[in-house]
């Protein structure tokens, strides 16, 4: 009996030994950068109108305006255990940095009821949401697919991961390893006439709701000439 002990003893610490190590939080992979550091909102800014509207101002007014966004981010987002925690009021959370085409993984957690998104070059949206058709479709498209393909959601208040790649017009999104959106293109939502932004802004959204999000990283793809 101590034999056979001593054996599945040795038996389990070898398994264990052979697992592989599960990197920290907001610890990004080879190839990709943090846009998160798990520690404040550096790198990040308060949301300032729409694409359009933004571009329609100067240098002077936008300042001004990001200035006053940048505060009220401050007040209604903040870090907790290294997570960005948003307390249902305010407005979208926004990357300092404007990208093109990128591969993105995000890791994100709802309450019920929770509508929430990720907005792609500043236009909307990757779909989060406490429904049963899933999250991850483009919800504001209308010529283009804008459902999930399947829910693949885990239970309210327990964490999910995005990945997202974005290359010229078409997004691919898978949600906790599954293909839910394939190649699809988004649409502008701004400018229903134009296509969507060669760049723009990465933000996280959402509709009056305690959300979670941590574990951000992006790799951008360099675009062919």
């Amino acid at each position: 009996m101590r034999t056979l002990l001593c054996t599945l003893s040795a038996c389990t610490l070898l398994w264990a030994c052979c697992q592989p190590a599960q990197a920290a939080d907001n610890t990004p992979p080879e190839g990709f950068a943090a846009l998160f550091n798990g520690k404040d909102l550096s790198g990040w800014k308060g949301l300032v109108g729409d694409p359009k509207s933004r571009a329609a101002m100067s240098p002077e007014q936008l300042a001004e305006a990001q200035k006053k966004a940048d505060q009220s981010m401050r007040e209604h987002w903040k870090v907790d255990r290294g997570a960005l925690v948003f307390d249902g009021k305010g407005q979208s959370l926004c990357t300092a940095k404007d990208y093109g085409d990128f591969e993105l993984y995000v890791d994100w957690k709802i309450l019920p009821a929770g509508d929430s998104g990720i907005y792609l070059r500043g236009s909307p949206q990757v779909q989060i949401w406490d429904r049963s058709e899933g999250s991850g479709g483009l919800y504001n498209n209308q010529k283009n697919p804008s459902k999930p393909s399947k829910s693949a959601d885990k239970p309210v208040e327990q964490w999910n991961t995005f990945y997202i790649k974005m290359v010229g017009e078409r997004v691919t999104v898978k949600l906790n390893g599954e293909l839910v959106v394939n190649d699809v293109v988004m649409e502008n939502y701004w400018e229903r006439d134009k296509p969507i932004y060669p760049m723009g802004q990465i933000e996280l959204q959402n509709h009056g709701n305690t959300l979670w999000f941590k574990n951000i990283y992006l790799r951008e793809i360099p675009r062919k000439k």
